[in-house]
């Protein structure tokens, strides 16, 4: 690829300096000064720590062959310029251009939204490959093409690992792409330049605050993922919008639509409903209702959540045509997500109590999972939750507020503290545990091992404890080091004490 075709691909390209070497080619494209070589392009990005028009001169000397930028301030001189309207945007389209553009060879499905798209990526992922086709898998816990897995380092990667990873798929031979899609990746353009044909919205609310700003912010970027959705696109193929029709915030998503948009949820108006729900500590049963149709619906899985998010996947199943029988086959078969509402097996066999893990990190995914576990209980609820240092500090003292209204016990500990102090952390959620409605027992305990070692020890017979925020991940960050940390684990270790 040449400088030519690689503007032509572009949107958003505002003007040039005259001396650019448009006919030659390109040795490679890359938003890092330090691996420019000569004959590179260098993408000129602004981050939230570093703004990579400081390194335009390092990336020049280094030999590149021209420099991608946002700010006008650098378009000086006779250096090789090219100014456009967003570098993130254009980054990410270079990006899926010199990796051949593979979203095109695919059904690509995308999942947005504050809580379960892990879960929902997932489900959609069984059914299809339950339905015989290849399946890629991009998401918070890990990466998967057919059978290749690796654990993600991010819930959506940067657009150069995005691209390279659609590029392996496409290779494979992949039917479809499952992700899920974050607010952070929607305000980083991380997606751009790829083309899909289901997007689904989950859920919205409070998180990630100390980026977005505002709520309203938030929305907007999640909005993003709607509007990219064209009628009919380069594949030539249809485009479906699937909301919550029970969150308020789908309605606002509605109006960046501009292809069909399926609705599911309780609500009666909705396209694709559950009605006659029953939860029990066997699982999820309600009659599935949508076109004029009723099916039974069975999983092993607890939860009202999760009768939102496997709604959300069959809609999207409906959608792409696959077969009811196929889609109650293989939901019925589905194992918990790792770190969500995930129960720990006693190593022991002999405890009367029953515990959990999960990923809830927000005041909604907590009071979903706390509601849950009281709805399996036949004792008390023990609650163990921190917060994350360096995140948004303004939900802290709401997480407080919810496991005092809902916990019989709650345990207040450290989550991934960074370069916070726990106990201001910890402080900060207390604030919000003195309300009229609060009945727990607080108990307070920084060291997140000796928490759960010490919710094990009040168990009694018939109590569930739930262990929160961190779910599936097997580290804790301190400072700016990662300790090796996995609650699943601690909590077997304290069972055998």
């Amino acid at each position: 690829m040449n400088l030519r075709e690689l503007v032509a691909a572009n949107p958003g390209l505002s003007r040039w300096q005259q001396d650019v070497e448009w006919d030659k080619e390109i040795g490679s494209v890359t938003a890092d000064s330090r691996k420019v070589k000569a004959g590179d392009v260098f993408v000129a990005l602004k981050g939230e720590h570093y703004d990579g028009h400081q390194y335009i001169e390092q990336a020049l000397s280094q030999g590149a062959l021209a420099v991608i930028l946002e700010n006008e301030e650098f378009c000086i001189g006779k250096k090789p310029w090219i100014l456009v309207k967003n570098s993130r945007e254009v980054y990410g389209v270079i990006m899926q251009y010199l990796a051949g553009r593979p979203s095109l060879a695919m059904n690509v499905i995308g999942v947005t939204g504050t809580n379960g798209k892990t879960t929902v990526t997932n489900m959609v992922a069984n059914i299809m490959e339950e339905a015989g086709k290849t399946i890629g898998l991009l998401g918070t816990i890990h990466n998967r093409i057919g059978r290749h897995q690796e654990a993600a380092l991010l819930t959506t990667p940067d657009s150069p690992q995005l691209a390279e990873l659609f590029r392996q798929m496409k290779e494979e031979k992949t039917d479809y792409a499952i992700m899920e899609v974050s607010s952070h990746a929607l305000a980083q353009s991380r997606t751009a330049g790829i083309e899909f044909d289901v997007a689904i919205f989950t859920n919205l609310s409070q998180d990630h605050l100390d980026y977005h700003e505002t709520f309203n912010e938030y929305l907007a970027q999640k909005a993003k993922l709607f509007s990219s959705l064209t009628p009919q696109g380069e594949k030539k193929r249809k485009k479906t919008a699937i909301l919550n029709l029970d969150d308020n915030s789908s309605a606002f998503l509605a109006d960046y639509c501009r292809v069909p948009v399926i609705t599911y949820g309780l609500n009666g108006l909705s396209h694709v409903r559950a009605e006659d729900i029953e939860l029990s500590a066997a699982g999820i049963r309600y009659q599935l209702v949508y076109g004029g149709r009723r099916q039974e619906i069975s999983l092993k899985l607890h939860g009202r959540f999760n009768v939102y998010n496997s709604l959300a996947a069959i809609t999207a199943a409906l959608v792409e045509g696959v077969d009811i029988e196929v889609i109650r086959r293989a939901l019925a078969k589905m194992e918990p997500v790792a770190g969500r509402f995930q129960q720990v097996v006693d190593p022991t066999g002999k405890l009367p109590f029953n515990v959990f893990v999960d990923y809830s990190h927000t005041p909604d995914s907590l009071e979903n999972c706390i509601t849950t576990g009281r709805e399996l209980c036949r004792g008390r609820i023990i609650s163990v939750f921190g917060a994350g240092g360096h995140r948004d500090v303004t939900k802290r003292p709401l997480m407080g507020e919810v496991a005092a209204r809902l916990s019989d016990i709650a345990i207040v500990t450290s989550d991934n503290p960074r370069e916070e102090e726990p106990l201001a952390i910890i402080h900060d959620i207390m604030k919000g545990m003195a309300g009229p409605l609060a009945k727990a027992e607080i108990l307070m305990e920084p060291d997140r091992r000796q928490a759960i070692a010490k919710a094990v020890s009040l168990a009694q017979a018939g109590d569930i404890i739930l262990v929160c925020g961190k779910g599936h991940e097997n580290y804790q960050i301190i400072g700016s080091e990662k300790h090796s940390f996995d609650d699943y684990e601690e909590v077997q270790k304290a069972m055998l004490l």
